[in-house]
């Protein structure tokens, strides 16, 4: 196998690969890929295991036998004697379980072995993993699932330990998906579904299969590990609760795209290393905009692989980070003052046999097809942009949202001006016509003519038309992909089905997709906006239109609560009415546990570590004071100075007294939502009001004296 010490031989002294070739040879060698099955199996064996993949046929226990034989051959050649199915529970984050190949033998040894039924199906305790009622705590029978359309890898760590991964689904003995995988395989199964029905209609014979694709960007901060240690909140809850403003923050706009540091490029040539041995396809690094920020930004892949690739992602940045001495903070708001993190999620829709239905191609304005589709993704977002805002809901993005860094809480899209003014003319009756290619003439000679694309990029808005696909640039910087990507693909199929039906009974079908479109942009039009989605104006404008802004994670998760969203994710069979109510009282509970987790580290900053501080200072000062007096010098600086810290102390004491009286009572209320509202709505104003006089006080107190790393050493000493 190739172990860490021989991928250290392909990589030069300063981190990259010695020459392009290098990449090519360890890319994939981690993967149980289609290559290495066609080489491994059998004929007949590959041919059904690609049929299984392909087409949803049922998977045999021969087939299944004869596949987990030689994925057990492969990891042991690789170095691998433990397995482990993979899966994602409703944390967001991965768990495994691992066991080992060994067999014993009559003669006292061992075999190693790995049969069908290991590969198809695992038992993990499902009792401690949330599951919002669907599960007791006394019932702990769960099961694991093989997702074969989802290559299996092997994970390497830094000691060598090398372990073979089965991505999978997990559900309950009574067979409830409790994880983020299962409702996501069959909101794509949904979608797809549709999809065929409206290509059929439209004309088209040869596509057999619709599959969602994301490319999700991946923002993060790397702090040296030496002041992470000494910040509680950060290890508590992933972010900093106090801190007061560096000198510089990220006004000079010199970090974005800039020269990335040695130590940086010598963390981010590892962690593709390890990414591109497990086939993730990392593509994008460079510098984001807040002063110790980054971002990785993949290659696309169908959705449920993005997600296994996304989670990989998070985890190998933090693994990687401690390997440099570094942490890697994946929190959406670790710093107040500078910009957050998210993730990008680059969404679209693509045939088995290569269309993408979402490109406009050269003239849009006679791409029916595209008009169709477009079309359907517009009502989809505009129908249920709540549910888009609760598929990206999470405690970091309440911090995030809006705060002219990110979109607001509004759900608009964005469609550029050539395409709004296309669709806006056929919503009229009036005959639309596209502007064709157009370069951008730079005006110095020796430059190329550069081909103008049909829409800008807008960096305010939460599900931008970007070319041939969708950026919803809403999605927290922590959490799985799963959730935001089973709500897009169920809205895009409610909407493609509507879409199909009225197709199929159209006698002129060409007509009656005018029709479709010139109906879904007359009605749905008004959530296009082209503009800046940062304004004041914006959200005024948005309130007369009627668009929906939910500024509260406690606010969006409350249309998983109502009968018509049951209904909707029912009708698709992505989630069952007691499985999608489950996410609810799941997200309300993590939502109480992160406000409780931080006003806890907060009280425990404070009385611990703050209020010694400024006591022992002040005790200091009046020392110096009563000398000044002995000696009949003034005191009066340091009077006023011991006035001032004296009167926040006594302040803070008074706040602090006020962030755990509310903090008691929400932890005394029982009922999930109203527990929620109460962290929200009382809890966090408590602690934020606490945070204003901690933070003046650091601006007082000697840095010598200050018992945590201030935001310029954590965020500029890197």
């Amino acid at each position: 196998m190739e172990s860490i010490q021989d991928i250290k031989r392909v990589v030069s002294t300063n981190g990259h690969l010695k020459k392009n070739k290098g990449v090519a040879t360890i890319f994939g060698t981690n993967v149980f890929s289609d290559k290495v099955m066609k080489e491994r199996l059998p004929k007949e064996t590959y041919k059904g295991l690609r049929k299984t993949i392909e087409q949803g046929a049922p998977l045999t226990l021969e087939v299944a036998n004869v596949v987990a034989n030689a994925m057990k051959d492969w990891a042991i050649e690789k170095g691998a004697s433990h397995y482990t199915h993979w899966f994602q529970p409703l944390t967001g984050i991965t768990a495994e379980k691992h066991d080992s190949f060994i067999s014993p033998t009559a003669d006292g040894g061992v075999i190693m072995e790995f049969s069908g039924k290991q590969l198809i199906q695992g038992e993990p305790d499902a009792s401690s993993f949330p599951s919002g009622g669907l599960r007791a705590t006394f019932e702990a029978r769960g099961y694991t699932a093989w997702d074969c359309t989802s290559p299996a890898f092997l994970k390497e760590d830094a000691s060598g330990n090398v372990t073979l991964c089965v991505p999978t689904a997990f559900c309950s003995y009574t067979g409830e998906a409790l994880d983020k995988k299962t409702p996501l395989l069959r909101s794509m199964e949904a979608v797809s579904r549709q999809a065929v029905r409206v290509l059929r209609a439209l004309g088209n014979k040869t596509s057999s299969r619709v599959t969602s694709t994301v490319g999700p960007e991946q923002e993060y901060f790397l702090i040296d590990k030496k002041f992470y240690d000494q910040r509680i909140d950060l290890i508590a809850s992933g972010r900093t609760l106090f801190g007061a403003p560096s000198p510089k923050g990220q006004e000079l706009e010199d970090q974005y795209f800039g020269a990335i540091r040695d130590r940086i490029s010598g963390f981010m040539a590892d962690l593709n290393t390890e990414l591109w041995k497990m086939g993730v396809l990392a593509k994008t690094q460079h510098n984001e905009v807040a002063p110790a920020q980054f971002e990785l930004a993949p290659i696309f892949s169908t959705t449920n692989i993005a997600a296994d690739h996304n989670q990989l992602v998070m985890e190998y940045l933090q693994k990687i980070a401690l390997r440099h001495g570094l942490v890697c903070l994946i929190h959406e708001k670790p710093f107040a003052g500078v910009n957050g993190s998210g993730k990008h999620n680059n969404w679209s829709l693509a045939t088995d046999d290569g269309i993408n239905l979402l490109e406009p191609g050269k003239t849009p304005h006679d791409n029916e097809q595209f008009l169709v589709f477009v079309s359907a993704v517009i009502k989809a977002v505009d129908v249920h942009a709540d549910l888009l805002r609760a598929g990206s809901a999470n405690t970091g993005n309440d911090l995030r949202l809006g705060a002219n860094e990110a979109p607001p809480a509004i759900i608009s899209a964005f469609m550029g001006d050539e395409l709004t003014e296309i669709l806006f003319d056929l919503a009229k009756g009036k005959k639309a016509s596209s502007k064709g290619q157009h370069h951008l003439n730079i005006g110095v000679d020796s430059l190329p003519a550069l081909p103008k694309d049909n829409t800008d990029r807008n960096r305010t808005s939460p599900f931008a038309f970007t070319g041939n696909k969708f950026e919803f640039r809403m999605v927290p910087s922590s959490i799985s992909i799963s959730g935001p990507n089973t709500v897009l693909n169920t809205i895009t199929a409610e909407a493609l089905d509507e879409v199909a039906n009225r197709l199929e009974k159209a006698k002129d079908v060409n007509k009656e997709a005018a029709a479709l479109v010139k109906e879904i942009i007359s009605k749905h039009g008004r959530v296009i906006f082209n503009g800046n989605n940062y304004s004041e104006d914006w959200i005024k404008e948005a309130k007369k239109r009627g668009l929906p802004n939910i500024r509260s994670m406690v606010e969006a998760l409350e249309v998983m609560a109502k009968p018509e969203t049951a209904k909707l994710f029912e009708k698709y069979k992505v989630l069952t009415k007691g499985e999608l109510h489950s996410r609810y009282e799941v997200y309300l509970e993590k939502y109480s546990k992160d406000i409780n987790i931080e006003a806890r580290a907060s009280v425990e900053m404070v009385r611990r570590l703050y209020i010694p501080t400024v006591i022992r200072y002040t005790g200091e000062l009046a020392q110096v004071i009563s000398g000044l007096r002995a000696a009949g010098a003034s005191s009066t600086v340091q009077k006023a100075i011991l006035g001032d810290i004296s009167a926040l102390l006594d302040s803070a004491v008074k706040k602090l007294s006020v962030l755990e009286a509310a903090l008691k009572k929400a932890q005394g209320i029982s009922e999930a939502h109203s527990k929620a509202a109460s962290f929200r709505d009382k809890v966090v104003p408590a602690a934020n009001d606490l945070r204003k006089d901690i933070d003046a006080l650091e601006t007082l107190v000697p840095t010598s004296l200050w018992p945590v790393p201030s935001y310029a050493d954590m965020l500029f000493k890197l």
